[in-house]
């Protein structure tokens, strides 16, 4: 669906140095649908610049946003319909020619920057002779990295022109390919893209008083020259970042380089026209239109979930974590700085509760002493957790999610004792990466207050939850636990109670592939290598070292024993080393990458093919897309979207990938085996 057109509306102010145009840019919407820019907005532009030159007298123009939004770019709506390289570079050509407009009028013009400046909507900001910002303002940079494209509508050009290329590498490059990493107010003022930084409650009124200062002549825009620096070096570095984070399997931010290259060396016209290109290059391409698909997933789907039920959440206010380790501290804390809502641990060690407690207390320190809370805010929240030996202080308890050893009978254990001691509507969750919820509620009275709530490690990082439901999960109970997920600021994706659920099983699917691959005579590297070059966020040894082999190995047991060897066989060599208490395939800390001797020495290959790096690809990627098939078939999740939006957001793949499916497909994996697609295109 289109975003509502954004109009350009033009008034003209009478100042006492003589009339101002003040153009506002606002698209009938309220701050939640941001003003975006399309064909439409464009039309608006030109029009209303044709009214301020055709009004005698004007001698400045202000350009600003509805409240608390500038401008958000372009109307990612419209990309999915551009297929050719003529309609992105003509999209380009006509842009810059509109805004160019704002540079070539003969009197000065200032962007008003009163809030959320994304892409575009700071590109034609960069056109301005001057600018300022809000103190309040958040959300300001140049996401189009992230989303396979460049900021192609000036921002390479005239950014680097502006602060220069280390600052220009910082916003378009080190910020979109760093969790899209957005700046304030503040911060776009330090950088040089504004030239003042005024209070938000007065916003506009300081800015229009600054430029009518201008146009009087009152006040002299000067700007320290960007630092003369090495920009072969920095753009080398720059390329060197790039390498890691995507393994060149995304263009986007390889040309993005190039043109902040360009935009030293040539006219403001030819970095323009080169914009133009790359834009005609990109937007027709894989990356992008997988990037688009992903953005939509995780700003639009992922609001509304399939499956979430109509029944009322329960309020909580009072949380209960059984164990004290690592996961069940990372789990307090997060509980505790999102719901600020008491949050008891319970362990059978005293020195495990004293350890995990202070873990949570520290945690908060750190944050108060970073300056992301207040010292008295970190006091207050790490007041809010304490430990128990005794299940009786969970009997005012809201929701109890058990994060202890993964052994089903240990797990039934506790929930055997704990459910005759909590209230009748208390919901009782499990943070299981693999056991089946169903058997483990089958311990309850009433398994229907059971449910899977899984966490991805850093807990802190990975935005994802993977909602478990039984056959006799209630909708109250399911209710409840999504309505938890969103006020944790996570996203909760609704899974069937299946062996290892969803990514999990996708993730270890493949990580037999790669042990299949090394025992007929791959290297360790050589898998790592090929599939990174799909723009992985990690190689996968290097997430089995993350993960814990030991960890691994059970979910790999877990699932051949549910779902057979035919699918998931079990691997000798992988289980020797696992027995062997090796914790790593690469030495640690050493660079280049080197196994670890004795690892080698205990793998017992069983052939020695040589495998290019497509084939290595060809194989896992055809393994995964049958999988991914049958994880459909058997329904585990609703949909395709749901597998995307899940590997997305609990594995960290990239926006350029799209996903899983929506990738196997523009790969075109999914055609050639399993003869269909998993989208109609």
């Amino acid at each position: 669906m289109a975003e509502p057109a954004t109009r350009f509306h033009n008034r003209i102010y009478d100042s006492p140095v003589g009339k101002i145009a003040i153009l506002t840019m606002d698209n009938g919407q309220d701050y939640k649908r941001p003003n975006t820019f399309g064909e439409a907005a464009m039309m608006s532009l030109n029009q209303a610049l044709d009214e301020v030159v055709r009004t005698p007298g004007v001698k400045g123009m202000m350009l600003t946003g509805k409240p608390y939004i500038f401008a958000a770019g372009a109307d990612l709506s419209e990309i999915p319909f551009i297929t050719t390289f003529e309609q992105g570079y003509q999209i380009g050509k006509l842009v810059h020619t509109a805004m160019k407009r704002i540079m070539d009028l003969p009197f000065p013009t200032l962007a008003a920057i009163n809030g959320v400046a994304l892409g575009g909507g700071l590109e034609i900001a960069l056109y301005c002779t001057c600018r300022t910002v809000s103190k309040s303002a958040q959300g300001i940079g140049f996401p189009e990295c992230f989303l396979g494209l460049v900021p192609g509508w000036g921002g390479c050009t005239l950014a680097t022109r502006l602060i220069g290329p280390e600052k220009t590498l910082q916003l378009i490059i080190y910020n979109a390919l760093n969790q899209n990493r957005m700046i304030n107010g503040p911060q776009a003022y330090e950088l040089g893209l504004a030239d003042r930084l005024f209070d938000g409650a007065e916003f506009l009124d300081d800015s229009l008083r600054f430029l009518m200062d201008v146009i009087s002549g009152g006040v002299k825009v000067e700007r320290t020259p960007p630092p003369a620096v090495d920009a072969g070096t920095a753009l080398a570095r720059a390329r060197a970042f790039v390498d890691g984070r995507v393994h060149g399997a995304a263009p986007a931010p390889y040309k993005a380089i190039e043109l902040i290259e360009g935009a030293l060396k040539g006219s403001v016209e030819q970095g323009f026209e080169e914009e133009n290109k790359a834009l005609g290059e990109l937007i027709k391409s894989r990356q992008c239109k997988a990037s688009i698909y992903s953005f939509d997933l995780v700003n639009r789907y992922a609001k509304r979930p399939a499956g979430i039920p109509d029944a009322k959440p329960g309020a909580i206010a009072k949380v209960g974590i059984v164990g004290a380790g690592l996961m069940a501290s990372q789990l307090a804390q997060l509980f505790i700085e999102r719901l600020e809502v008491p949050v008891v641990m319970k362990d059978i060690s005293p020195e495990a509760l004293e350890k995990g407690c202070g873990q949570v207390v520290e945690g908060f320190r750190r944050l108060g002493e970073k300056g992301k809370l207040t010292e008295g805010k970190a006091r207050h929240l790490a007041g809010l957790v304490s430990g128990t030996l005794d299940f009786r202080d969970f009997s005012d308890c809201d929701f109890v999610i058990e994060a202890v050893f993964e052994e089903m009978a240990v797990k039934k254990q506790v929930l055997g004792e704990l459910e005759p001691l909590l209230r009748p509507d208390a919901v009782i969750a499990t943070n299981t990466s693999s056991l089946s919820v169903t058997e483990m509620a089958s311990v309850l009275r009433v398994p229907g207050r059971m449910l899977g709530f899984h966490f991805f490690n850093p807990v802190a990082v990975l935005p994802l939850v993977e909602v478990i439901r039984t056959a006799q999960t209630s909708g109250e109970a399911l209710a409840t636990a999504f309505d938890l997920a969103r006020k944790l600021r996570k996203t909760g994706v609704l899974v069937k109670d299946a062996p290892a659920f969803l990514v999990n099983r996708i993730l270890v699917k493949m990580l037999v592939d790669c042990l299949a691959l090394v025992d007929e005579g791959a290297s360790f590297q050589e898998v790592d290598d090929a599939l990174l070059a799909l723009g992985l966020p990690m190689a996968p040894f290097d997430l089995l070292a993350m993960v814990g082999m030991p960890v691994a190995l059970h979910v790999m047991e877990t699932l051949n024993h549910a779902l057979g060897p035919d699918r998931f066989p079990l691997n000798a060599n992988f289980s020797r080393i696992v027995e062997a208490k090796k914790t790593f395939v690469y030495l640690p800390g050493v660079e280049p990458k080197r196994v670890d001797p004795d690892l080698e020495r205990l793998w017992a290959k069983t052939g020695e093919t040589a495998f290019h790096p497509e084939e290595i690809r060809e194989r896992v990627l055809s393994s995964l897309a049958r999988e991914t098939d049958l994880i459909l078939k058997e329904k585990v999740v609703g949909s395709s979207k749901d597998i995307d939006l899940a590997m997305i957001m609990g594995a960290g793949w990239p926006f350029f990938m799209g996903g899983l499916t929506m990738y196997l497909d523009l790969a075109g994996i999914t055609p050639r085996v399993l003869q269909k697609v998993f989208f109609s295109f």
